[in-house]
């Protein structure tokens, strides 16, 4: 195998996914609800719970569970994410040869500096600075950070939610609506349920769940590793049973009432 991730998957890969694509997925199955972020935005927390129901009537067993770790590898995973974004990023840019003068992050960094006025007239380049003070994959802080996220979103939590629980998947809500773009004030941020399945590196699916003034919303299925046949038969199940599914348009504004 070309790396670590597809040496893990040998064996656990199926040739044909289509033959998931069962519109009566769902039935039989324990699903479990990550209500992490449950009262925080009213609007998601409504089609959430309109999500549930759909998901009861097409013959699923559903129940609230509570994930002891949720929060806990989030200063982890920016030092994970740092770390690698450094390594990946300087391996793809000395790939480019003489066609670029952009050799490293480091030259990144300088080049937006000496250009601070066409490349950052409205945010800075704090993220590239703080990826560049790291070292490389081989050190130790980026190791245990690695292995403590991987501990915490695995054995501790998506494993130890289904086998508690006796569930099938897990699901919740992919995030909040889509922001709107403040280049005064930044990024308003929101919340994500499907970080777990992220941070862990585990299946996950998203398909719609509804819309919030016109914006998009998400419902994510998110399992143990390998469980993407199941995944794929309850999120088939439900997209085909709702129909939520908005075809994609540019708005000139957001439909406030």
């Amino acid at each position: 195998a070309a790396d670590e991730a597809s040496a893990a998957a040998q064996g656990h890969v199926e040739k044909d996914y289509t033959r998931f694509l069962d519109p009566n997925g769902l039935r039989g199955l324990r699903v479990g609800v990550i209500c992490k972020f449950a009262k925080v935005n009213r609007d998601v927390d409504r089609l959430l719970s309109a999500a549930i129901e759909a998901i009861k009537a097409a013959g699923a067993e559903v129940m609230d569970v509570e994930l002891a770790t949720f929060g806990k590898w989030d200063d982890l995973e920016q030092k994970v994410l740092l770390y690698e974004f450094k390594a990946d990023l300087n391996k793809y840019l000395a790939s480019l040869g003489a066609k670029s003068q952009v050799k490293s992050l480091e030259d990144l960094i300088r080049f937006n500096e000496a250009h601070a006025r066409e490349e950052m007239p409205y945010f800075g380049q704090e993220l590239l600075v703080q990826a560049q003070e790291k070292g490389g994959l081989d050190s130790e802080e980026y190791k245990k950070a690695l292995a403590d996220c991987r501990r915490l979103t695995r054995i501790e939590g998506t494993d130890a939610l289904l086998e508690k629980n006796k569930l099938d998947l897990l699901i919740g809500a992919t995030g909040t609506p889509a922001w709107l773009t403040d280049l005064v004030n930044g990024d308003s941020g929101g919340f994500s349920d499907s970080s777990l399945a992220a941070v862990a590196g585990y299946p996950h699916i998203t398909v719609p769940m509804g819309s919030v003034f016109g914006l998009p919303v998400g419902i994510s299925f998110m399992g143990a590793a390998w469980s993407e046949p199941t995944l794929i038969k309850a999120a088939f199940d439900y997209e085909q049973a709702t129909k939520h599914r908005m075809k994609p348009k540019f708005l000139s504004s957001v439909a406030l009432a």
